[in-house]
């Protein structure tokens, strides 16, 4: 086990960099950083006055530096003046003594920059975005995933029967209905006074700091029925499989009692393929919950997403962008850990 997780370790340090570079390449193309020079500057400034911007705010640097540089792994950027003094650079606050400052300044130092639209350190940024997506993440979990098991379960119990005909059919039209859809259609029935349903009060912009039910359960449903039936699918497919092994109509004979076998022997081994795909909805929720959130005006890490790429925040981006590789290849992890300890063969392999 020790050394199924170094290999893994290892991997997930090399896909976070690869991917953390790729990123870093596609938002610091010439024609994102001419736009962050004019943002800064002014909007009507010539080539030569960006690429002079540019020059002086350690942009013309080869993209491995710069990449680099953003790591925390080599020397920030200097600039000096006519006398050959250090006056500014990345690790040299405005305002600040050049000969105090470090040498590194990059992620790896907790440096994560500045957001350009915000105007605030991007880690607090993303700790009070992402918290607010955590807390979303943590009520639609608790709604989706024992409601697709149990569809899932009854569903698979009894394969071809009335039960799981409808229950298939009510999970099909959960996934095949994007969140955008669904979410309008709560709004205008249940939250709309136009319909004569105003059952839910309140906006998901006030359970920002004061979540309740009338505020904040549609979103939270709204999410939950996208992802609840593709678990529902996944479990119903499993537990079928599992009802005609040959162990379970072996204890079928024996006279033991349907409710016995389904608990007993065939959940167990029907919910090893289900969590795999629990596991992949933490990332899916993270970035997938960028329509919701919007739809709602909840604005939590998906939100803050769309601000950062519509207005070309370069170091919220990056910032993002690290944050979610890392529940990605986290979530992973975990996700094989655990198949191993559900899956005996996989162990004794």
């Amino acid at each position: 086990m020790l050394n199924f997780l170094l290999r893994r370790t290892a991997a997930m340090i090399l896909t976070a960099l690869c991917l953390s570079f790729i990123v870093f390449f596609l938002t610091n193309l010439h024609p994102n950083l001419e736009k962050i020079a004019k943002y800064e500057g002014n909007s009507r400034m010539s080539d030569e006055e960006v690429e002079r911007w540019l020059n002086n705010n350690g942009f013309d640097q080869p993209m491995v530096i710069r990449y680099a540089e953003w790591l925390g792994v080599w020397p920030g950027w200097t600039r000096e003046n006519a006398e050959g003094e250090v006056v500014a650079g990345k690790c040299i606050p405005k305002g600040s003594d050049p000969a105090e400052a470090a040498s590194y300044c990059g992620i790896l130092q907790g440096d994560w920059g500045v957001s350009r639209v915000f105007r605030e350190d991007v880690s607090s940024i993303i700790a009070t975005r992402l918290a607010l997506t955590g807390k979303l993440m943590f009520w639609v979990m608790l709604l989706m995933v024992p409601s697709a098991l149990l569809i899932g379960v009854l569903a698979g119990m009894r394969e071809g029967s009335r039960t799981d005909r409808t229950l298939s059919t009510f999970s099909i039209a959960t996934t095949a209905t994007p969140e955008y859809v669904s979410g309008v259609i709560l709004i205008a029935v249940f939250a709309s006074s136009a319909v004569g349903l105003k059952w839910f009060k309140g906006t998901a912009t006030s359970a920002m700091d004061d979540a309740t039910f009338e505020n904040f359960f549609l979103p939270v449903l709204t999410i939950s029925l996208y992802g609840m039936g593709y678990i529902a699918r996944m479990t119903r497919a499993s537990m079928a499989e599992v009802m005609t092994a040959q162990y379970i109509r072996t204890a079928r004979l024996k006279g033991v009692s349907f409710p016995t076998i389904v608990t007993r022997h065939a959940l167990r081994n029907a919910l090893i393929a289900p969590f795999t795909v629990i596991m992949l909805q933490f990332p899916w929720l993270l970035n997938g919950v960028v329509i919701v959130e919007t739809l709602f005006n909840y604005k939590g890490f998906g939100w803050t997403l769309v601000q950062a790429a519509g207005n070309n925040d370069i170091d919220l981006l990056l910032g993002i962008s690290v944050v979610s590789v890392f529940v990605v290849l986290v979530t992973q992890l975990i996700s094989d850990i655990g198949y191993v300890y559900l899956n005996p063969r996989i162990r004794i392999s």
